[in-house]
């Protein structure tokens, strides 16, 4: 049986989930841990370094393997970031959704869910 694909947001916004920002189209994180919100940043702060250092490099016509290789890193390093956000998205707000929320706020999340793994797995 195919059920209709209700985006997340809208049901926050419609449902005026006080932990999602009530009345907003602008959806939050219910919860966010601080450690990882600072060792994200830190990365792509080192990620942004990374990505210019690349820029140099085909600018100053490097050799394509050597840059192949920087390209491969800076992906890589965005995959960790990801995994972090995945890990705190399946902590925080899927958890609060299962637990708390509408059988039809768990549909969305499972099709959110679902959509972030597809999306992920290249």
């Amino acid at each position: 049986m195919a059920t209709k694909r209700v985006p997340h947001h809208a049901i926050a916004a419609s449902t005026n989930c006080s932990s999602c920002g009530e009345d907003s189209t602008e959806r939050k994180a219910i919860g966010v841990d601080s450690e990882i919100k600072a060792s994200n940043l830190r990365r792509l702060v080192r990620i942004e370094g990374q990505i210019r250092g690349i820029q140099r490099m085909i600018e100053g016509d490097r050799y394509c393997a050597d840059i192949l290789t920087q390209v491969s890193s800076a992906q890589e390093a965005l995959r960790a970031v990801a995994r972090a956000l995945m890990r705190n998205h399946l902590s925080h707000c899927a958890t609060h959704a299962f637990t708390t929320g509408s059988a039809q706020e768990r549909e969305a999340m499972y099709d959110e869910l679902l959509d972030i793994i597809y999306k992920n797995a290249r």
